[in-house]
C-alpha cells in the first residue's frame, strides 16, 4: 500500500466516522465537532489526490490551496455555529418551566 492510497484511505474513514457519529449525536457542540472531523477526512482526501504525480514531480498546488482555503473557511463556520448553539441552548433554557408550574 502506497502513501497515497493509505491517506485517501485515512481519509474515506474519518469523513465516514465523522458523518455517522453526526447523524447518531443530538447534542449541538457534539454535532458541530463532527462535522468539522469529517471536513478533515476530505482535506486529507484532496491533499491524498494532489500528491498522486510520479516521483520527483512536485505536487500540484491547487488541492492545497484549496485546503488552506477550506481550512479558514471551516474555522470562521465553526464560530459562527458555536455562538448559534450557544444562543439556541440559552434559548431553551429561558423558555424550560419549572417543575409543577403551568406554561404561560
Amino acid at each position: 500500500m502506497t502513501t497515497v492510497s493509505l491517506f485517501l484511505a485515512a481519509g474515506v474513514v474519518i469523513f465516514a466516522v465523522g458523518i455517522a457519529v453526526h447523524l447518531l449525536v443530538r447534542d449541538l457542540i457534539r454535532r458541530i465537532v463532527t462535522l468539522n472531523v469529517a471536513s478533515g477526512g476530505v482535506m486529507l482526501v484532496f491533499l491524498a489526490l494532489a500528491d498522486r504525480r510520479p516521483d520527483g514531480v512536485a505536487p500540484d498546488p491547487v488541492p492545497q490551496a484549496l485546503v488552506l482555503t477550506g481550512i479558514v473557511v471551516m474555522a470562521a463556520i465553526t464560530g459562527l455555529a458555536l455562538a448559534l448553539a450557544r444562543r439556541v441552548e440559552s434559548m431553551d433554557a429561558e423558555n424550560e418551566t419549572p417543575a409543577g408550574e403551568e406554561p404561560s
